[in-house]
């Protein structure tokens, strides 16, 4: 299994294009080859995530997928292990051609095999279904296969998922409607670690939303002559073929190393407006636009300007503003052509603003209060996409919503949004003509044109208040360096950049050490 650095961002595939994939190299390799190279794909990781499992259960479908199991048990036994394949009731239909060719190598191998499944096992591979389910098609499991999705789902053992967690959809990362109250919010932990070998392409719902906790540490068998494994973070450049309309994933901030001849003018300004005054109305919300500053500043911006809607000018600083940022009237702010982030903790006064910000901001990133008051305004809506129109002077926008708060700009619902986080997301995108952030367990960027990316960082330690204001902040800097009018394209890398490090930041935090927003934001680090 080779450890190439990843350089480009590998390819998310949806179902349709791996099946067009899967049926285009079928056309060129002789029989079974496919299902023989998954079977061997799989046993090798197996021994390699497991190398002290000595007893294997194998739940295998009665599909293709079941097939890559049976071929991998066959693997496994050769290898010295105890191995118990539990297969699916055919309900009298017959298996397909390769998985009754890999069941017959099965039963010629000796491999036991029955409806029951084992009283113990170290390593269980769930080999039960692919990325062949759809949530319209299917119907609630009985008799053992529910049994064994549930021990599946329970286990305190190592988990190794072929293709796709059983039950959950490829394309988007929601459990089936009638399984999703069978599983519990997480895997157990710390024993009971989840792996998953996905064949021919990543699939996007490995990613983002109950992906995430249940797939566990995603790797790629691509399934080429060589039959290589790579973890999806370690995937070389040769290793990645992306056709055109995929998503990708963030592995990784691109980041230009900083030249020695630099001044703060080259790495741009950030204002920020927001964090109303508790004089406003005596709910006050000034930390959320501080720690947007806070963010900016230690991310990397030349300059940071802060302005505190409802805040009186003549009023003495507040305490915990660093020195290093500015405090500015809201006509200053709103007149930097750098970048502008604006509604973390904005309030009620934030709607009043929002109509000269859009018109007048340079690269501009709406989170929070900015976005609910757009929710709730078809003016301000209309603003916006009139903004895109004029990219060319404007500069790209950015909106960072969490679900509820996408929710409420499409008209739907949180559980319409995280059903289908990236089809979400895209809508958005095409819907305002702007660059989306949609928060959450594998973020989800979107673009204008339907690109999309999911990140790869992050963790539950995010789930802290004040976070997403750190995220804008962090954006922000990451698009203040831009020059004036440029397109949504040009902010596409920083933007990426900046969600991935934010995530990062994260992911290498002290053990021992309580991550708080403030912590976060002063742990960002200037891009290169």
């Amino acid at each position: 299994m080779p450890a190439t650095a990843a350089l480009p961002y590998p390819a998310l595939l949806s179902s349709d294009q791996v099946r067009e994939r899967e049926q285009s190299l079928a056309r060129t390799l002789p029989h079974y080859s496919l299902m023989a190279r998954a079977g061997a794909a799989t046993a090798r990781l197996a021994l390699a995530i497991a190398p002290h499992a000595r007893h294997v259960w194998v739940v295998c479908g009665a599909g293709n997928n079941g097939g890559d199991g049976l071929e991998a048990a066959i693997h496994l036994q050769a290898a010295g292990k105890t191995v118990h394949i539990s297969l699916q009731p055919s309900a009298g239909k017959a298996l397909p051609a390769d998985a009754a060719h890999a069941l017959q190598r099965a039963q010629a191998a000796g491999v036991p095999i029955s409806e029951q499944a084992p009283a113990h096992f170290d390593l269980a591979i769930d080999a039960l279904w692919g990325m062949g389910l759809r949530a319209d098609r299917s119907t609630p499991a009985e008799g053992p296969v529910r049994a064994w999705l549930q021990r599946l789902l329970d286990t305190d053992r190592d988990v190794l998922c072929i293709d796709t967690p059983s039950g959950l959809l490829a394309d988007t990362g929601a459990w089936l409607p009638w399984l999703a109250p069978l599983a519990p919010l997480a895997p157990q932990a710390p024993r009971g670690r989840r792996f998953t070998l996905s064949m021919l392409a990543l699939k996007p719902g490995l990613f983002t939303l109950q992906g995430r906790d249940w797939a566990g540490e995603v790797w790629l068998a691509p399934l080429l002559a060589q039959n290589p494994v790579w973890r999806c973070d370690q995937i070389p450049a040769a290793g990645i073929d992306a056709p055109s309309g995929t998503g990708h994933l963030v592995t990784q901030a691109q980041t230009p190393l900083p030249t020695h001849n630099s001044h703060k003018g080259l790495f741009g300004d950030v204002a920020v407006i927001g964090g109303q005054s508790a004089s406003h109305d005596g709910q006050g919300m000034e930390g959320a636009a501080m720690l947007a500053a806070s963010a900016a500043l230690h991310a990397g911006a030349g300059r940071v300007m802060l302005h505190l809607l409802g805040s009186n000018p003549a009023s003495p600083r507040p305490a915990g503003i660093a020195a290093d940022i500015m405090l500015r009237s809201l006509e200053a702010t709103r007149a930097l052509r750098g970048s502008l982030v604006c509604g973390c903790g904005g309030g009620s006064l934030v709607a009043g603003v929002l109509p000269q910000i859009l018109q007048h901001a340079g690269s501009l990133v709406l989170d929070a209060d900015a976005l609910n008051a757009m929710a709730s305004q078809p003016a301000l809506q209309q603003a916006l996409l009139q903004r895109a129109a004029q990219a060319d002077t404007a500069g790209p926008a950015v909106l960072t919503p969490h679900p509820l708060e996408l929710a409420r700009l499409l008209g739907s619902s949180t559980e319409q949004v995280q059903r289908d986080r990236i089809g979400a997301a895209r809508q958005a995108a095409r819907q305002w003509q702007c660059l989306v952030v949609l928060k959450g367990s594998g973020s989800v960027i979107a673009a204008p044109d339907g690109r999309y990316a999911i990140n790869h960082s992050g963790n539950a330690r995010l789930s802290v208040g004040g976070t997403g204001d750190v995220l804008a902040g962090c954006i922000g800097a990451h698009l203040a360096a831009l020059p004036p009018g440029c397109s949504w394209a040009e902010a596409w890398q920083p933007l990426l950049n900046a969600v991935w490090l934010h995530g990062h930041a994260a992911d290498t935090w002290p053990p021992a050490r309580m991550l708080t927003a403030s912590r976060l934001a002063r742990s960002l680090q200037r891009p290169g």
